[in-house]
């Protein structure tokens, strides 16, 4: 029985695995809940995607795996990570642990000099250069001068719904929106919950399509959160294209993660007027394949996949994750009555 080729994208709310042959063909397609050590703790992100590795491989034995997490940002946390899946039996001496953002960057593009930015629950960019130089950041949170992403949208609503309530800011349609979508009896009901721990913080990013929503209707609080969202993406663009000297080049910057593949007008604005600015011949290239296309091709490409395999793995995968985002969406949309 031959080997198969495991590749994982780990993110903070899913993750996906996939097992293919050497050949680019895929041979199973799993996805569960989210792996983000920075959500889930170590353990439990090992152990999600230790069950999803063992679904798709079956029986075969894993000829190498390619590992593409969220959350692992820090040296120090790719050593963790790999001693923690060191004892599975998929897992050896060729196998690869990496931060998502390098799936991000191979799904959209495959040109020497180029940046990926990610802005789904949290927010974080890689910058890469064909002479093999690189940008990286901490992806820390506040700690790292980090801002945005779902769970740093949903903390700014409450922030402002709070002020709202009790008069130091201005009034926005977001504070009844917390209520009735949370279901909470009041903005400050839910604040004493989060600070007893009754409640969990993480509920928060579920409001950031509210935000969006709310802006195309003039909400002023709304829209400031998404313009301040497009100006962090273009900071982190702006940083990578000059700490590598890119300034001046067509250089791709993808970008991935659910608030960008929303493809709100007012954000993919606010970011092409910024790039325009600061990277004028930079070109957006907005993400419509899932992550995990790109740590299979990874995956592949380490184990010494031919390019008509990579072709092939490429339309397998993209057809397979477009089937159960398809699948997904029909059993969230309400039913009709």
């Amino acid at each position: 029985m031959s080997g198969v080729i495991v590749a994982v994208d780990g993110g903070g709310s899913k993750t996906d695995a996939v097992a293919l042959t050497i050949e680019g063909e895929l041979v199973a397609h799993e996805r569960g809940a989210g792996s983000s050590p920075h959500f889930e703790g170590l353990g439990e992100a090992v152990a999600v995607v230790d069950e999803l590795v063992r679904a798709v491989a079956g029986e075969r034995p894993v000829a190498h795996a390619g590992l593409y997490v969220s959350g692992l940002d820090l040296p120090v946390e790719v050593e963790q990570y790999a001693a923690a899946i060191a004892g599975f039996a998929w897992s050896g001496p060729s196998t690869v642990v990496a931060n998502d953002l390098y799936a991000v960057l191979r799904a959209g593009t495959d040109e020497p000099d180029a940046v990926a930015i990610v802005c789904g629950t949290g927010v974080n960019a890689v910058g890469v250069r064909a002479d093999g130089a690189e940008v990286r950041f901490p992806s820390l949170g506040a700690l790292s001068g980090d801002w945005g992403g779902g769970s740093g949208i949903g903390e700014q609503v409450l922030w402002h719904a709070a002020r709202d309530v009790d008069g130091r800011g201005p009034q926005t349609v977001l504070t009844a929106a917390i209520v009735e979508q949370l279901g909470v009896a009041s903005v400050p009901a839910l604040i004493e919950d989060l600070h007893f721990g009754r409640r969990e913080s993480s509920e928060l990013t579920a409001l950031t399509p509210t935000v969006f929503d709310a802006a195309r209707a003039g909400d002023a609080v709304a829209a400031g959160l998404v313009d301040r969202q497009a100006a962090e993406i273009v900071a982190f663009a702006r940083a990578c294209v000059t700490r590598l000297g890119l300034v001046d080049r067509a250089v791709p910057i993808v970008l991935g993660g659910g608030i960008v593949r929303s493809g709100d007008e007012r954000l993919i604005g606010g970011i092409a007027s910024g790039l325009a600015v600061v990277a004028p011949l930079a070109r957006i290239e907005i993400l419509d394949a899932s992550p995990i296309v790109g740590a299979a091709l990874l995956a592949l490409d380490r184990a010494g996949a031919s390019a008509e395999a990579l072709d092939r793995a490429r339309d397998a995968v993209t057809r397979a994750t477009r089937m159960t985002r398809a699948a997904a969406e029909r059993e969230a949309a309400p039913v009709a009555r």
